[in-house]
């Protein structure tokens, strides 16, 4: 087979090494590409791609339309159950949940293909790849399996995001939460052997999904 070569030539009045390597005045961004929000819904954090969500939606609130699963959400999403203007939420797929961490990236995918992605936002403890457009906020923390408040939430909740100050938090008194807490019981997955010990002994994203044992 004879040998392929293709090159890229720049005209030299056209290649401008500011483009390729930026110092902090020419940065595309002030703040960089990830944020790192907290609130009532993610007390020890949570993290987003800025710069893969569409300007109009760094802030955003809506009602929680709510999926246990990765999978479940698909089905719903594909089924029409999430409107313009909606919060996705699914929960369940943090390190413990899941357990282990699946990537989100085919219901963000799906919501992109129609025609959603400027007008309705997910949040998740399960995590994104750098692939990801939309605001999709992952690695909710802690997650619902630990506890955490996204497995608080109920469907209709006005779930509130400000991106450029870092805030991710469900409209409702403390009260509120508080009550829910008293009643509120994780969701087993059914699963056996090392599955089984590691979701007994991982922590949420934002100490790493490690396995601690007390």
């Amino acid at each position: 087979m004879a040998d392929i070569s293709l090159d890229l030539v720049i005209p030299d009045d056209q290649l401008d090494v500011k483009d390729v390597i930026r110092n902090v005045d020419t940065a595309y961004s002030p703040t960089g590409g990830l944020t790192i929000l907290h609130g009532n819904l993610a007390p020890q954090g949570a993290v987003v791609k800025t710069a893969g969500v569409d300007p109009k939606m760094l802030s955003f609130e809506g009602p929680a339309v709510i999926f246990e699963s990765q999978d479940e959400a698909c089905e719903g999403i594909l089924a029409g159950k999430v409107k313009s203007g909606d919060c996705v939420v699914i929960r369940n797929e943090g390190p413990k949940g899941g357990p282990g961490m699946q990537e989100m990236l085919a219901p963000t995918s799906y919501i992109m293909g129609q025609n959603l992605g400027d007008s309705v936002a997910l949040i998740t403890d399960g995590r994104f790849s750098g692939g990801t457009r939309g605001a999709c906020i992952g690695h909710i923390s802690p997650e619902a399996a630990a506890g955490g408040p996204i497995g608080l939430l109920q469907p209709g909740d006005i779930i509130q995001i400000d991106i450029p100050n870092g805030k991710l938090d469900v409209k409702l008194p403390s009260e509120e939460l508080q009550k829910r807490v008293e009643s509120f019981e994780p969701v087993k997955r059914n699963v056996g052997g090392f599955l089984k010990r590691y979701a007994a002994a991982a922590t949420s994203a934002s100490q790493g999904g490690i396995l601690r044992v007390e």
